[in-house]
């Protein structure tokens, strides 16, 4: 922490793409210090600066457009991601997940007819027109 006389004005943070470019420019410098020219940081009563890295961290995360923030619904549980595909358990069970029943919207207690063919498995839900 260093302190600062009352001639520096802190800055507005920066956002967005002039956030990432002023990243990008300020390679040679040390983490701290490329917080501080992005301007997240703040200066106490006393006039110690005190850099604010988890806004920092924040602020490029959403700058880069990243969504951290899943479409969790329920419990606060998230899961995981549907890959479309599954595999035998050791019990012989074929398992569908909660990520695909979730974009389909089904509900505790839905039916669904089982049709076998001779190398896949169709779900039919019982009741729909297709």
């Amino acid at each position: 922490m260093a302190k600062k006389n009352n001639s520096d004005t802190q800055a507005q943070p920066l956002t967005g793409q002039a956030l990432l470019e002023k990243v990008r420019n300020l390679g040679h410098m040390n983490k701290e210090e490329k917080v501080r020219e992005c301007g997240y940081y703040t200066l106490t009563k006393g006039g110690i600066e005190r850099v604010n890295m988890m806004k920092f961290l924040n602020a490029l995360i959403d700058a880069e457009g990243i969504e951290l923030d899943g479409k969790s619904e329920g419990n606060g549980r998230g899961g995981r991601s549907a890959s479309y595909r599954i595999t035998v358990q050791s019990n012989n069970n074929l398992l569908i997940g909660s990520a695909y029943t979730k974009q389909m919207d089904l509900q505790p207690g839905d039916e669904f007819e089982i049709i076998l063919g001779r190398k896949h498995i169709y779900l039919k839900q019982v009741g729909s027109e297709d």
